[in-house]
């Protein structure tokens, strides 16, 4: 697979001056690299972002049409350099045609797909039904997303002008009291690809190409306390990379020593060549000696997986639907899947990803260690406190 960046003529080529909408890491400045994922056929155009030093990839996905033109999956920023890079594409298989919105709430996703749009005014947008932004549900337009040449994906995918490449599936919308979650899985039929945005991951063990152009993240976590001295090595990158994994997927793993302010400051007085690690000063943190057992049991073989979040807080409050709809999906011809997130392409069969799903089945405990999900049960807990729907039963 040949990977590419843009030309990096000066900084101006990361440039992405609408960062403030989503005011996350790297801010104005993100970096792009372009992966051919299938010869002539298909593209990954990976960036990163994150909160606190804890990065991951954002994906696109580009896709030749059998008769000239592109469709792009979940656009990213539109950097100079990343525009560039697509131009490329367009200059040797044509312009892009569609451009599809895969989910209703995801901010990352959802702030690029208007500025994306605005550079190719010949494109059509679908986007996931039932659309709605926080804190203020705003009408698209004032997303910055075309109305105009926008429509919602029918239900039917037979409907669309690109039905005889595409199939697709649509999980939701999931009410989740003041929100919902949805997600559009899509297949491109010829090279058995299945594209997702969010439900299902795969960790690698050593950090994606886009997270090694920005060490820093990756060498914070490498530091046991905040006084280490941390030499940038690969071991390092990738102690890193596997603490930033936990972090992403379960907030707070039950590795991750968090103690109280009074604690931390007892500690920096007694011994203050052991102090913890914070985040400008907030939220102190330590690893506990076995981390390493964590992340192996998190990422297994590099095997596919619902991410913690959505297994205890989203689709556990609709278990039948996201069945059903991971057996729609399961019975489609393909094997590799594209996610948005984390690894990709993952080589996947159908039943494989129909069993990352089977956390909702009764009596399944899922395939990840129960005690690490401890933080999100509890925020689970909270939000039933606070009318947010509950769980349902497992079916």
């Amino acid at each position: 697979m040949l990977e590419k960046l843009g030309k990096q003529n000066n900084s101006q080529d990361y440039s992405w001056r609408f960062w403030f909408t989503l005011p996350i890491y790297p801010f104005g400045k993100r970096q792009t690299i372009r992966k051919e994922v299938v010869k002539d056929r298909i593209w990954t155009f990976d960036q990163l972002q994150g909160i606190f030093y804890v990065v991951v990839p954002i994906r696109m996905t580009v896709v030749k049409l059998d008769k000239g033109g592109l469709l792009v999956y979940a656009p990213v920023a539109p950097t100079p350099e990343c525009l560039r890079l697509v131009e490329e594409l367009v200059a040797e298989h044509g312009n892009i045609k569609y451009i599809i919105l895969p989910t209703i709430s995801g901010l990352e996703h959802k702030v690029f797909v208007g500025p994306f749009a605005r550079c190719f005014p010949n494109s059509q947008i679908f986007v996931a039904p039932k659309q709605w932004s926080f804190p203020v549900n705003l009408p698209l337009s004032w997303l910055g997303i075309p109305t105009k040449r926008t429509q919602v994906l029918p239900e039917d995918s037979s409907k669309t002008p690109f039905a005889n490449q595409f199939d697709y599936c649509i999980l939701g919308p999931i009410e989740l009291g003041a929100g919902r979650f949805a997600e559009v899985a899509l297949l491109h039929k010829s090279s058995k690809t299945l594209l997702v945005t969010d439900a299902i991951v795969s960790v690698p063990e050593t950090p994606p190409a886009i997270i090694q152009l920005d060490s820093y993240p990756l060498l914070f976590h490498a530091r046991d306390n905040a006084t280490d001295i941390i030499t940038d090595t690969e071991e390092n990158r990738r102690k890193g990379w596997q603490r930033i994994a936990l972090f992403a997927l379960y907030f707070r793993p039950s590795v991750l020593d968090v103690p109280k302010w009074g604690e931390v400051l007892r500690e920096a007085m007694s011994a203050p060549q052991r102090s913890k690690k914070a985040y400008f000063g907030l939220y102190p943190f330590e690893w506990k000696p076995h981390w390493q057992r964590c992340f192996d049991a998190l990422r297994g073989d590099g095997r596919l997986f619902v991410a913690p979040i959505l297994q205890t807080l989203i689709l556990n409050r609709a278990p039948e639907e996201t069945i059903a709809w991971a057996d729609k999906v399961a019975s489609w011809d393909f094997n590799k899947i594209i996610p948005c997130h984390f690894h990709a392409p993952i080589e996947a069969k159908p039943y494989q990803f129909r069993q990352a799903f089977s956390f909702l089945e009764k009596h399944s405990t899922g395939v990840l260690p129960q005690e690490d999900f401890q933080v999100l049960k509890d925020i689970d807990a909270t939000l039933d406190k606070l009318g947010i729907p509950s769980a349902k039963e497992k079916v």
